[in-house]
């Protein structure tokens, strides 16, 4: 039953379209620009990041609250059901149509609730690359997929499986997405 409620409480949280609002506020429609994908990284391409950055603050947040929930309900592997559902509720909102983002921020928020010195390790990861590389886009990138890497040092190898899991949650969302937009899944060769 607690990871049931912890799971309602994460899609219900993640089903809040942050991003979509944020740039509606600011006369931009998400889902009419570049990729259409309605989440953080989009909205920053569109607005900047003077007004993106509560759309990114809010989609992390929605990951944050709901890890915070499923360790309140029941522990570390609750907080992690409950972010893996707040990342679908991102993917498949309730309250925008079930056409939402890739959930990469619900992650990284969720990430500081249930794997917090991992999630520290990033951030800093994430800050040194962007400082020498002078690219926030790389930065992020490192990151997320150091992410695991960082984590390993820190928690059981059971919760970086987990993290894993809910890693691969964005994956596929990429991957449908590339599939929606008409793309292969991958770059055929000409050997192929």
């Amino acid at each position: 039953m607690r990871y049931g409620a912890a799971c309602v409480i994460g899609y219900l949280l993640g089903s809040v379209p942050v991003a979509l609002l944020v740039a509606r506020r600011h006369g931009v429609d998400l889902r009419r620009t570049a990729d259409g994908n309605p989440g953080a990284w989009n909205a920053l391409e569109q607005l900047g990041p003077r007004r993106a950055w509560p759309a990114f603050a809010g989609d992390g947040l929605k990951g944050t609250l709901a890890g915070f929930a499923g360790l309140a309900l029941g522990g570390v592997w609750t907080g992690y059901a409950a972010v893996a559902a707040a990342m679908l509720g991102h993917a498949f909102p309730l309250f925008a149509g079930l056409r939402g983002g890739k959930s990469v921020m619900t992650f990284v928020g969720g990430m500081f609730a249930v794997a917090p010195a991992a999630a520290g390790l990033s951030l800093v990861a994430g800050a040194a690359v962007t400082a020498a590389s002078r690219s926030f886009a790389w930065g992020a990138r490192a990151g997320v997929f150091a992410f695991p890497l960082l984590e390993l040092g820190v928690d059981p190898i059971d919760h970086v499986a987990a993290t894993g899991a809910c890693m691969a949650i964005i994956g596929l969302r990429f991957l449908a997405a590339r599939r929606a937009r008409g793309l292969p899944a991958r770059e055929q060769t000409p050997a192929e």
